[in-house]
């Protein structure tokens, strides 16, 4: 695994096959596509960001790269992907073997360029904050307290809007510092940009232009009429903290049996329009707070009546479902508008009930926004996550805007589409394939908002027919990808991200070891996991645990070592051994096993699965478990139930929660008190050392995980018992003395892996 480590720390890429199967055959073959797991703003401390323009070639417009073939004497480069001859401009003149540009050293495949010409933003960063107020009193609290520490956070010069919503919806005047001055919208009704200016009387010292688009201060807006709304950091902490402070609860009457009406969509769609109208193109983020669900207006997801249950899975695959369609109609027009002004949507959903996540989940992950999903305003998950947002330091999550990403690739590989956080810019080229997954149909695609961690899962297809000719293969066997990502860096400047990577393709009868040798089990984990919560999405009737199977067994059945018809011969290569397992855990998951979670809370973890990088994925889909005892240091144990034993901790991390779990004679020691007795203090050392870990974990990760503390035979045991192999179940032979049981029927490891043995040597 080491060497693809090693391959991710420099370029931030991840790929199934290291070494490509070079046709299309070859590839069909291969079971798991080719693709690559990109994130294109990993920190790189030795990087070098280069203060010129890129020199482009001037057929396929890619960038000069360590892979391009220089003639120092003529002043040429010929282009890796399209084999274009470029001449060098007069200012690489002095250019010789021991005079390279930065872009040409071998050791800097990823560079980074901020051109002078780009001059940084005007329009420092803006957020918008969304405040849902149809919340009991003591939540209200909460989220008062946690936006006023947050806003403390916040840079200088960044601009502050505020919108708070229940029934109607309020635009508060941040910039009318004598009173607070609301406009108020209603909202059941629609409003469009035009309606919103009009009414917030936008037009007053100004008058309306006649024709084109309003759009900032550029086209029609005066910057008096802005400020009134976006208010700068440093200037509004007074009349912010007034409002948030006599902020009440929404006054309108609720009888006993219907919901609060709440009316989410109008709010946003309010939130938009003004930022489009204000401030289009800017690093602009909508920050929504939302503490139930949306009842009103064009995206609501249930009716007022409590009779009528929020829907869930059952409902969506019997689609009886009146308000969904509609709804999702809805946010995917808001997010086309929103990718157009280049702005962020956020969501910060703290409720026992559901809000409406899998509806908002096409705006939020369209513009690339973050989500985090709690159950309170008051917990942890939602407290620490919303103070990560805006943390500096060597936590911060460096967040980023309007992003643009292109691929570039050698003639015969196409792109099907990115499986992540982006939207298409429907730039139709000679690079794209017939088949079409997640984002697709285009070369380039939009990141509206982008950080540290976002990770983009590319697909792409071979082209290439079958090669006739042994010799040709020989002389060009490399494949070159390109990946340019422009964007605004959190100082304002713009910058242009370059990586390019090259890949030997193998074709022909000797070519299965060279493909095991260059095989990533981890990234085709991940890559696996993307494309099966993508089809359970978006195709009716998929089974994802049939697929996932015979995904497997053709994958076995093709680089395994067997005698045919021969279960107990069968073998894998150690560079495959691992990936049963994945595949194991995978179907077990909750990306693939839906039961017991609600369509918000599947939406809300396919979300962060699709844009994490390969590392936290793989803790997604198969935890970590970590066994802390007196008899040895910490060491990683087998994600099983013979794990469980009475004198042990267990450290699970599942991503979204880490557990710690005493064994019952540590608990009963525990309770006794013995770890505050001074001839105990091995006994406290044992105890504090799982704490440590976990918090270096929650420390690094966003959205902050949930902490939990359990016991052996304690009902909150059972986040650890979900994620173990059921090695041991109700009605085994003999437990294990000490250890425990799960009470399921669900197949164990070892049972699996005995079937895919016997189907793999058919």
């Amino acid at each position: 695994m080491t060497e693809f480590l090693d391959l991710e720390a420099q370029d931030g890429v991840r790929m199934p096959w290291n070494v490509v199967p070079g046709t299309r055959q070859e590839a069909a073959g291969c079971v798991v596509p080719v693709s690559a797991v990109y994130t294109p703003l990993r920190p790189f401390p030795s990087m070098p960001v280069l203060p010129y323009s890129p020199l482009r070639c001037r057929n396929c417009r890619s960038v000069l790269n360590p892979f391009s073939i220089v003639d120092f004497a003529a002043k040429i480069w010929i282009c890796p992907l399209c084999f274009q001859r470029n001449h060098f401009p007069p200012h690489y003149a002095s250019i010789s073997d021991d005079n390279l540009p930065a872009e040409l050293f071998p050791q800097y495949t990823t560079i980074e360029y901020a051109s002078p010409d780009d001059r940084p933003s005007a329009v420092p960063p803006v957020f918008m904050f969304v405040v849902d107020t149809c919340l009991i009193e003591e939540e209200l609290g909460f989220l008062k307290s946690a936006l006023l520490r947050a806003i403390e956070l916040l840079p200088e010069n960044s601009l502050i809007g505020l919108i708070t919503f229940g029934t109607l919806v309020h635009v508060h005047e941040l910039g009318f510092g004598q009173i607070s001055k609301t406009y108020v919208f209603k909202g059941s009704k629609e409003v469009n940009k035009e309606q919103l200016l009009e009414q917030m009387s936008f037009f007053v010292k100004k008058p309306r232009p006649t024709t084109g688009v309003i759009a900032g201060v550029r086209d029609g807006l005066d910057a008096e009429s802005i400020a009134r709304f976006l208010v700068p950091a440093s200037e509004c902490e007074f009349a912010l903290n007034s409002v948030l402070d006599e902020l009440q609860k929404d006054p309108w009457p609720v009888a006993s049996d219907q919901r609060a009406m709440r009316c989410t969509s109008t709010a946003l769609s309010v939130a938009a329009g003004l930022l489009g109208a204000c401030v289009p193109g800017s690093g602009a983020r909508i920050m929504a707070f939302i503490g139930g669900p949306s009842t009103e207006g064009q995206g609501a997801i249930v009716s007022k009546s409590l009779s009528e249950p929020i829907r869930s899975h059952k409902d969506l695959d019997k689609d009886s479902v009146p308000h969904y369609h509609k709804a999702v109609k809805f946010y995917e027009g808001l997010s086309k508008q929103l990718v157009n002004q280049g702005h962020v949507l956020d969501l910060f959903a703290c409720a026992l009930d559901q809000v409406g996540v899998a509806e908002l989940k096409v705006a939020v992950e369209r513009t690339g926004g973050l989500v985090v999903l709690a159950e309170s305003f008051g917990h942890s998950v939602f407290k620490d996550s919303l103070k990560r947002v805006f943390q500096s330091g060597e936590y911060d999550l460096g967040l980023s805007s309007n992003g643009i990403f292109e691929i570039n690739c050698s003639k015969d590989i196409k792109v099907q589409g990115i499986i992540g956080p982006c939207a298409s810019l429907e730039k139709k080229g000679p690079l794209c394939s017939d088949t079409v997954v997640g984002q697709g149909n285009t070369t380039a695609w939009k990141l509206c908002g982008l950080d540290k961690a976002t990770s983009l899962c590319l697909i792409f297809d071979i082209v290439k027919k079958e090669s006739p000719d042994a010799t040709i293969q020989s002389t060009s066997n490399q494949f070159y990808f390109q990946f340019l990502t422009y964007y605004q860096h959190n100082s304002g400047q713009m910058r242009l991200r370059v990586t390019t990577l090259s890949r030997r393709w193998v074709a022909g009868p000797g070519s299965v070891q060279d493909l095991v040798a260059g095989f990533d089990q981890e990234a085709a984990a991940v890559v696996m996991a993307r494309q099966v919560s993508f089809k359970m999405e978006s195709e009716a009737d998929f089974d994802p645990i049939r697929w996932l199977d015979r995904a497997l067994i053709q994958l076995c059945s093709r680089f395994g070592d067997y005698q045919k018809d021969s279960p107990s011969t069968f073998s894998l290569s150690p560079r495959l051994s691992i990936f049963p397992q994945f595949i194991f855990h995978l179907r077990r998951s909750q990306f693939v096993q839906v039961f017991n979670n609600s369509p918000d809370e599947t939406a809300y973890f396919r979300m962060i699965l699709n844009r994490e990088n390969v590392v936290n994925s793989v803790v997604m889909i198969q935890p970590s478990l970590i066994s802390y005892s007196f008899h040895s240091g910490p060491e990683p144990a087998f994600l099983d139930v013979a794990a469980i034993a009475a004198d042990r901790i267990l450290l699970l991390d599942s991503y979204f929660t880490v557990v710690i779990f005493h064994g019952a004679t540590i608990a009963q020691w525990r309770k006794a008190g013995y770890q505050n007795q001074p001839e105990h203090q091995a006994f406290a050392q044992l105890l504090q050392a799982p704490c440590d870990d976990a918090d270096t974990i929650i420390k690094e990760r966003f959205p902050v995980p949930r902490l939990v503390v359990c016991d052996q035979h304690g009902s909150q045991a059972r986040f650890l018992l979900a994620k173990l192999n059921p090695s041991a179940t109700y009605n085994s032979e003999a437990p294990v003395p000490g250890g425990d049981v799960i009470f399921t029927d669900d197949v164990s490891f070892e049972v699996f892996l005995d079937h895919l043995q016997r189907l793999a040597v058919q």
